[in-house]
């Protein structure tokens, strides 16, 4: 072990370090995520190394649109394979269901924007008197 391997972090630190609330980090203890020491003195979160380095990981996987499930996955495959290749392999399969929904996502969005557009004509026409108030689909008189 080399200096510094058993510096620890108090939940202050670790949370503006990483720009998450405290509550986050207990709410990443309570699932499992992390699991800080307790100072004997007082019973203050004390985060290592080992800590950081997962809320990093969770922190990126969050980014990515992965399910805290699982990240606590990914998380514990790790710790039981040494080589993490397993880990690896997972990450990569929940990475591309992912990248399954975001382009699914995409396509959804590329509808709902030419959809607005195709809207936006037909009340750009309306204005330049090109085009009913039918046309708009709105009900634009009392009677309706």
């Amino acid at each position: 072990m080399t200096e510094g391997d058993d510096r620890t972090w108090t939940i202050s630190e670790i949370s503006s370090e990483f720009g998450v609330t405290p509550r986050t980090l207990r709410y990443y203890e309570e699932l499992g995520l992390l699991s800080p020491d307790r100072s004997r003195d007082n019973g203050q979160r004390l985060y290592s190394r080992r800590d950081r380095a997962r809320l990093k990981l969770v922190l990126r996987g969050r980014r990515f649109g992965f399910s805290l499930k699982d990240l606590k996955e990914l998380l514990d495959l790790y710790d039981t394979d040494p080589t993490r290749k397993e880990q690896i392999r997972r990450t990569l399969e929940i990475g591309a269901k992912r990248i399954e929904e975001i382009d699914e996502m995409i396509r959804e969005l590329q509808v709902h924007r030419q959809e607005l557009l195709d809207y936006r004509d037909r009340l750009v026409r309306f204005l330049e008197g090109k085009a009913t108030a039918e046309e708009l689909d709105l009900p634009l008189d009392d009677t309706e």
